[in-house]
Order: C-alpha cells, then sequence, then structure tokens
C-alpha cells in the first residue's frame, strides 16, 4: 500500500482532529463558487460571438472586457481555489502532519485570494488591464498577488518540513513545482514601470515583450494548469480506486521531465512572426518531446485502474477522474501537433486554438478537479455524499458538453484555416473576411449550447455538494443504514 493510500485509515473524526480541514473547507467552497462565476461569464461571451446583440451596447459586458473576467476566474477563481484546497489537504495527509501557521495566516490567506479576484475583476470590467494574456490585472493587484503566494508557499513548505513521515509523497513535487514555477512567471512577466495603481508599462518591447509573453502564458498552462492538477490526479485517482500508483519511478521521471521541458515551449506561440526563426523552431522541438511525459503520466494514471476496471461501471468518481486522463492525453498529443510550423500554418490565428485550450480546460482541468471535489468534499466535513446519481448525471451532462464545444471549435478553427488560406485561379483570395465570420455562427452556436451544457452539470455539482454538507448523513449514520438494510 502506498503512502497516499494508508493517508485515510483514520475516521474522518479522527482525521478532522488531526488535520486542519477548516480554511480547506473555505477555499473549496469558493473555488465552486467562483468556478460558477467564471463558467457563466464563459457562457456568456461565447453567446455573444453567435448573436453579437448580447453585449446591448454596455462597455462592461462587451467580449473585450467580459473575456478576460472569464479566463482569469477560471484559472485562478476556479483552478488557484481548487489548488490550494487540494494541496493543503493532500500536504497533511500524507505528511501526517497539520498544517504550519496559525489559523488567522490561513484565513488570511484565504480572505487576501478572494480580494484579489475581485478587485481583478472589477478592474477588468472597468477597463484598466495590463493587456497580458492571462496576466491581465493591473500592477496594484500584482503586488497583493505576489503577497499571497509567498504565504502560500510558506505555509505549504512549512507543511512538508514539520512532517512525520521521512518520504515526501509525489504529489507535493507536482505542487511545489506549481507554486515555485508560478512564482517566478509571475514576478518576470509582470516587470512593470508604474504611473499609478491602474496603468503601467512593460520593462519589455517588441519583439522580447511578446516572447516575455508567451513564457508566461504558455506556462501558467504548463504549471497551474498541467503540473499543479498532476499534483491532484497523483494523490485523489489512487485514493479513489482503492489502488496504489501503477509506477511511482515513472511518476518520478514524469515530474522532472515536465519541470525541464514546458520552460522551453512557449515560442511556438509566436510561429511566422518576428521571432527569430531558430527560437521558434527550439520550442516546437521541445514541445514535441513534452508528448512522451505527458503520454508517461496518463497512462501512469490510467493504469492505476489495473485489476479494478469494474469501477468504471459502478464509480462515477473514477469516471470523472479516468476521463480527464483521456483528455490529457488528447490535449497533450494536439498541442504538440499545433506546434508544428506547417501545422501552425493554418491552424494559428483560427479557433483551433481555443478549442484545443477547452479540451485541457474543460476536459483535464475542471474533470480531474471535479472528481477530487467529489472525493474530498465529504471527508472534510464527515459526511456521505448525498446522491451517487447525481454525479453519474453530471458525468454525462461534463462529457456532452464538452464534446460538443471542442468538435464545434475544431469544425470551425480547420474551416477557417482553410478559407483564409484558399486562392482562386487569378491567384486572388477566394474568401473575403467576413465570410469567414459568416461560416463561423453555426459553430459558435453549438459552442455555446456545449458551454450551457457543462455550466448545468457544474451547477448540479454544486447543488449535490451543498446538499452532502447541510443535509447529508454523516459517514457513521450512512453505514448504520447500510447495516440495517442488509441484515433486513
Amino acid at each position: 500500500m502506498t503512502l497516499a493510500a494508508r493517508a485515510d485509515t483514520r475516521s474522518p473524526t479522527q482525521a478532522g482532529e488531526m488535520y486542519q480541514y477548516d480554511i480547506i473547507r473555505w477555499f473549496a467552497v469558493a473555488a465552486v463558487v467562483w468556478g460558477i462565476i467564471g463558467m457563466a461569464a464563459g457562457v456568456y461571451i461565447a453567446s455573444e460571438l453567435a448573436w453579437p446583440f448580447l453585449n446591448f451596447n454596455i462597455a462592461e459586458i462587451t467580449f473585450g472586457r467580459l473575456r478576460p473576467v472569464h479566463t482569469n476566474l477560471v484559472i485562478f477563481g476556479f483552478g488557484g481555489n481548487a489548488l490550494i484546497a487540494t494541496s493543503l489537504y493532500i500536504v497533511q495527509r500524507t505528511c501526517q502532519a497539520r498544517l504550519w501557521g496559525k489559523d488567522s495566516l490561513h484565513h488570511g490567506l484565504f480572505w487576501l485570494w478572494q480580494i484579489i479576484l475581485l478587485v481583478g475583476a472589477a478592474s477588468l470590467l472597468a477597463g484598466h488591464s495590463q493587456s497580458r494574456e492571462y496576466a491581465e490585472f493591473p500592477f496594484a493587484v500584482d503586488i497583493l498577488i505576489l503577497i499571497a503566494w509567498t504565504t502560500y508557499f510558506v505555509i505549504y513548505l512549512g507543511t512538508i518540513l514539520r512532517r512525520s513521515q521521512p518520504h515526501i509523497y509525489v504529489a507535493n513535487w507536482f505542487y511545489l513545482a506549481f507554486i515555485l514555477a508560478t512564482a517566478l512567471l509571475h514576478i518576470f512577466n509582470n516587470l512593470q514601470i508604474p504611473l499609478s495603481g491602474w496603468t503601467s508599462y512593460s520593462v519589455f518591447s517588441g519583439t522580447q515583450d511578446a516572447m516575455t509573453q508567451w513564457w508566461y502564458g504558455h506556462n501558467v498552462v504548463g504549471f497551474i494548469l498541467t503540473v499543479g492538477f498532476l499534483g491532484m490526479m497523483y494523490y485523489f485517482v489512487p485514493k479513489q480506486a482503492g489502488r496504489p500508483i501503477y509506477s511511482y519511478r515513472l511518476s518520478i521521471v514524469h515530474f522532472w521531465a515536465l519541470s525541464f521541458l514546458y520552460m522551453w515551449v512557449g515560442a511556438h506561440h509566436l510561429h511566422w512572426t518576428a521571432l527569430p526563426d531558430w527560437v521558434s523552431t527550439l520550442a516546437a522541438a521541445f514541445s514535441i518531446l513534452l508528448l512522451l511525459p505527458s503520454w508517461g503520466g496518463m497512462i501512469n494514471g490510467v493504469m492505476t485502474l489495473s485489476g479494478a476496471w469494474e469501477k468504471l461501471r459502478t464509480d462515477p468518481i473514477i469516471l470523472f477522474l479516468i476521463t480527464a486522463l483521456a483528455f490529457y492525453g488528447m490535449s497533450t498529443f494536439e498541442g504538440p501537433m499545433l506546434s508544428l510550423k506547417s501545422v501552425n500554418a493554418l491552424s494559428h490565428y483560427t479557433d483551433w486554438t481555443i478549442g484545443h485550450v477547452h479540451s485541457g480546460a474543460l476536459g483535464w482541468v475542471a474533470m480531474i478537479t471535479i472528481g477530487s471535489f467529489y472525493h474530498m468534499v465529504p471527508r472534510i466535513w464527515g459526511k456521505a455524499l448525498y446522491s451517487t446519481k447525481l454525479v453519474f448525471v453530471h458525468f454525462w451532462l461534463a462529457t456532452i458538453g464538452i464534446v460538443l464545444y471542442i468538435v464545434a471549435l475544431w469544425v470551425a478553427g480547420i474551416g477557417q484555416g482553410l478559407m483564409l488560406r484558399a486562392f482562386d485561379e487569378y491567384g486572388n483570395l477566394a474568401y473575403t473576411f467576413i465570410e469567414t465570420v459568416s461560416f463561423m455562427h453555426i459553430p459558435y452556436v453549438v459552442r455555446a449550447l456545449g458551454g450551457a451544457i457543462f455550466l448545468a452539470g457544474f451547477v448540479l455539482m454544486a447543488y449535490n455538494l451543498l446538499r452532502t454538507i447541510t443535509a447529508g448523513a454523516t459517514v457513521a449514520e450512512r453505514q448504520r443504514a447500510t447495516a440495517a438494510a442488509t441484515a433486513s
């Protein structure tokens, strides 16, 4: 039995006495709330692309302002709160030690993070933006982020240092890499000359500015949306399956290969630009190499279910976790393929890229988080999950929504790219730009429908977890009721 499997041998009551669960509850609730808000903003802007009248000529709800609100709230609101919640849960259980620091420090981190999200979103709606992908929050908010992230790192590292277990479980390696790399990325991408708390200018310019931005932009995907959530996967998949991770050695190779390779690939976003050709070629080469550790990690997670495949029929939480790994494998195949210059010539500046991002964001990030929350939330409240049937319903809503979303954008992006590259017999462009816009209408409608279905499933999860917390039976009560029903 692995350390991750041994960590939950105590009853919820015993574990609650040993570990600090209160702050984890706060972050878990915040993750769900921000997830609903961020995804609702995403569905609305997707609808605006299909039906532009929905902006109602109100500046604050136009696509240009709501889109960064959507991306920042799902990454740092939903994803950030979920990563902090699960990391503080996992580090305690695998290190068998309470969180470092006082409760006031933990709650200070929580409230500072929520203030950052509130102020950041409000500033974007008001039109204050750094205009840097995934880093649009103004300079004053960036300073608050640095303070919050340092506090988070101190709490997390302090807990590891006070561990009663000599071994540091691999999930903690991934979380530490995510925390440190995110700090590095945040500092250097936000080297700004401030004019005020809301206005600043990058110290970089031209091509160097673009390269710095996409070094940051792709590594937000790499270290927050991949490495951080892999820490989640390496704990919750073995826990829910009740089996040890398939290969611990492979998990270590996976960790070091990802940590080294990801930092080099951001320039593949700048093919066919003023960036020196050798830089984008190097980025493409490292992108192809990323396929190996990515698929190694995906196989490691899926093969953990060896000997317990029947759980795919009976356990909807396992369905979420394994399907997330399938999407992880798919999106980490698609990414290297899109980094090839010949493919990128077709896909660049099209919605194929958006489809790729969301196959990872919805299929991998959201699905692994949802499965992890269905496992974790009942345990930190000491309750039995309110309804397993609702989890099955949620799974199919999420899966159908994702498939509609990404297929629509694959069709849109590839069609868009082919139309923009088509020439007539005289060597002129065969289609005007407005014709490509007209072609996009039906795929945009389907994309909005897929997003709405996914959001409906997420709201259903919020209801299920709320009933678990407020009206669900305790684990002991559920066990007694099951024993009585069996006896009768």
